[in-house]
């Protein structure tokens, strides 16, 4: 098991000028870390990995891992839509310290079942460390299928979990039900988490995470913990706040919130650009609802 509890995927932050802001990295680290957050995810989608070259995303993940000093796992993302490239960015992140990679389904080339196990076979060869499969087929254009993730976790050692963004609750019950006992499944869905879980899950990869550390922690710590009625209590409250963040693409709206917020992350990397207006006052008032101060 990698982790249990919430794992942050952590927004980039950029300078003016349009680099990685190392010094705001290692500042929203030491706020994660002292507000329980139980993982940090680097450099993905919510990280901005798309606009940014081999040598940044490999600096950031050594950023975030030396300022982490193994207090907490760091799950590096790293991987495109070309294998082979995806194989330079996985060894990349294990000798930059990561503990465990975050590998998407290869986007825009819609590979067969053939090729999507041979690309994620590829990569767990060529590495030592577990390995997170990550299904998101409302950006890639293609799912992995329940039977395909049994497959990978019973064919690759160090294939051990999923993040399971499809938003089909009945496909996460049949992965739960294929995959061996200590495969863990978490929830790539901040409004779905506590659903998850009761199938079995054991966290969530959370963009909400971002601007409510502790009560994402606590979402999930409490269902484990046997709270099921707190878990769900925190997930409904926090719902018209996560359907602010996912209102434009993300990392849009987490990124202005982060910034509204007061944390100066910076701004967002074309082709993502400022929010709509109608949806930037959306955003502000359910941020004030869930009663965190807009600067």
């Amino acid at each position: 098991m990698i982790f249990t509890g919430s794992a942050v995927a952590l927004v980039t932050p950029f300078n003016k000028d349009n680099t990685p802001n190392f010094e705001k990295i290692k500042e929203l680290v030491e706020y994660h870390i002292a507000n329980g957050t139980d993982a940090i995810v680097a450099t993905g989608t919510t990280g901005e990995a798309s606009t940014m070259t081999d040598e940044e995303q490999l600096d950031v993940i050594k950023c975030i891992v030396d300022t982490v000093n193994k207090r907490i796992p760091v799950i590096a993302g790293a991987s495109t839509n070309d294998t082979r490239h995806s194989l330079s960015l996985a060894k990349g992140a294990q000798d930059m310290g990561a503990d465990a990679l975050l590998i998407i389904t290869p986007y825009y080339n819609k590979a067969n079942r053939t090729g999507l196990k041979a690309h994620f076979k590829a990569i767990a060869d060529a590495v030592d460390l577990p390995i997170i499969l990550y299904n998101v087929p409302s950006r890639t254009g293609v799912n992995i299928a329940p039977d395909l993730v049994a497959e990978l976790a019973n064919e690759c050692k160090n294939i051990v979990a999923i993040k399971e963004a499809s938003g089909d609750i009945a496909q996460v019950a049949e992965v739960a039900r294929l995959v061996p006992d200590d495969f863990a499944i978490y929830s790539g869905n901040d409004d779905s988490i506590t659903p998850l879980l009761s199938l079995g899950g054991s966290g969530v990869i959370s963009v909400l995470a971002n601007v409510c550390p502790r009560q994402t922690h606590d979402l999930v710590a409490k269902f484990l913990d046997g709270d099921v009625k707190g878990s769900c209590k925190i997930q409904l409250e926090l719902k018209a706040l996560i359907d602010a963040l996912f209102i434009e693409v993300n990392p849009v709206p987490v990124k202005t919130a982060l910034n509204l917020l007061g944390f100066d992350v910076g701004h967002l990397r074309l082709p993502l650009s400022e929010m709509n207006p109608k949806n930037l006052e959306i955003l502000k008032q359910e941020l004030i609802n869930a009663g965190l101060e807009v600067k």
